[in-house]
């Protein structure tokens, strides 16, 4: 639900979450008061990010895992410290899988690495003992704790409870698109991590389009949209732990009853169908309650919607077999942005091309003939320095590229002249990606999606068509 179905205003909702973390650091932690004055800045960041929580920095990798760019707190680190850093040797190796690393995959995040960046910086800075006394480690846990425990305490989503216009982003199209599915035969089920609470606040304003009395609330009409609604779900154990038990949510106080699960569907007379009449709203439990709700037989029935690139997309994929709909919010402005800048992706390319063309006939040369003639010498030479020139060329025109996506961590969906590691997973895991949920409303609900024939290296040099340079050349 959160970040799919329902959308949240920035920076107006994180702003809940970062300013009641101060508030527990400082006065419940003991960080310094300086803390409070921390101001928040949500468009420093990105999805796809890395911490490196041992030593406080912030890593953009590429698909093959090499760091591209990395900060240290809010400060640039540069090339060669970088290197140095993350270089690969025989020593080690980073897989960028261990504890120490988090992988930034969702928007609720951005809390956490702001003010873990300032804090950082805060440290860094050697003015507070408190803050000497502990490593980045134990900083960022202590930063994580705190906003776990503002999501859990009511600091956010109490205040969301009383103004969900201020924070939710209203979609009209959510309703028709759902009723849409339902009306043509398709069983629908939410999947969240949210509590009863915040679900029945967040789904009742998206459903009457405004904030509704606490009478007409507890009708909850937004329930009709779903076969099954399953609250506090732990993801991504969820998909992970047969184990998980299954309770059914009282939708007047948010009680909770047991349920013996699979085995007591399996006891009922019409097995799940009696079991989903007595209440169809739950917490917890694991996918083989949901499938055996849904009447699922293998992973490929399911397209699953959901925002977190580990726990909805890859858990659900790897694990369950599912079919997958990533959603990412940034995709729109991307797009947009991609756009505006292909003459200076047109200009890159060509000038890399140049670039291989020079290498090409350069190795042609030293090849065939005799280097240790002046003339050859002298021409190898030549086309040295021409490299060199279209290389010092093109390093601006890249960056000048990247920050037009974002002034720090560039395009999303590359890191260098590479795919990004965010780019990575999501071609490899998601079935399908968009920026907003109701995007399906666009399209038949018998619509199949169907992918690109790929190809690899050594299918281009043949399929390509080819071009001379001066076709390409995107001054001419």
């Amino acid at each position: 639900m959160d970040y799919t179905l329902a959308q949240y205003q920035q920076p107006a909702f994180d702003q809940l979450g970062f300013d009641g973390t101060k508030e527990k650091l400082v006065n419940q932690l003991g960080y310094p008061e300086e803390v409070l004055d921390f101001v928040y800045d949500h468009k420093i960041w990105t999805r796809g990010l890395i911490i490196d929580t041992a030593r406080g920095n912030f890593l953009k990798i590429d698909r093959h895992k090499y760091v591209r760019v990395a900060y240290h707190g809010l400060e640039m680190i540069s090339s060669t410290t970088r290197k140095v850093l993350y270089s690969k040797n025989f020593n080690k190796v980073e897989s960028f899988s261990e504890k120490s690393y988090v992988n930034m995959d969702t928007l609720f995040q951005f809390v956490d690495a702001h003010l873990f960046a300032l804090l950082v910086d805060l440290k860094d800075n050697g003015e507070y003992e408190f803050l000497d006394s502990k490593t980045y480690a134990e900083i960022y846990k202590e930063i994580r704790e705190c906003v776990d425990l503002c999501h859990r305490d009511g600091v956010i989503k109490d205040e969301v409870a009383r103004n969900p216009e201020k924070y939710i982003v209203l979609d009209n199209g959510m309703v028709p698109m759902l009723k849409r599915y339902r009306k043509d035969g398709m069983k629908l089920f939410l999947l969240t991590n949210s509590f009863w609470e915040h679900t029945s606040t967040a789904m009742n304003y998206l459903y009457h389009g405004k904030k509704v009395d606490e009478e007409r609330q507890k009708k909850n009409e937004w329930l009709e949209l779903f076969d099954v609604t399953i609250c506090g779900s732990c993801k991504p154990a969820y998909m992970l732990d047969p184990y998980l038990q299954l309770f059914r949510v009282n939708m007047d106080d948010g009680s909770l009853k047991n349920t013996d699960g699979v085995y007591e569907m399996n006891a009922l007379p019409n097995g799940a169908k009696d079991f989903l009449e007595i209440g169809n709203v739950f917490q917890g439990g694991n996918w083989q309650h949901l499938h055996k709700m849904m009447g699922i037989k293998s992973g490929d029935e399911v397209l699953y919607v959901g925002d977190h690139l580990y726990s909805d997309v890859l858990r659900s994929k790897r694990t369950l077999g599912w079919r997958s709909l990533f959603i990412m919010p940034e995709l729109e402005d991307e797009m947009r942005v991609f756009a505006q800048t292909l003459p200076i992706r047109r200009k890159i390319e060509y000038l890399r091309r140049l670039r291989e063309e020079l290498s090409r006939n350069a190795e042609e040369i030293r090849r065939r003939q005799d280097n240790d003639d002046p003339s050859v010498q002298k021409l190898l030479q030549e086309m040295d320095d021409d490299d060199m020139t279209i290389k010092a060329t093109l390093a601006p025109l890249v960056d000048q590229w990247h920050r037009s996506f974002h002034p720090l961590w560039g395009a999303m969906f590359n890191a260098g002249y590479q795919d990004s590691r965010f780019s990575f997973f999501v071609q490899n895991y998601s079935c399908l990606y968009t920026s907003r949920a109701t995007n399906l409303g666009l399209v038949s609900t018998q619509k199949s999606f169907r992918t690109v024939m790929e190809t690899v290296p050594n299918d281009r040099l043949v399929s390509d068509p080819q071009t001379t340079l001066d076709d390409a050349n995107p001054w001419i």
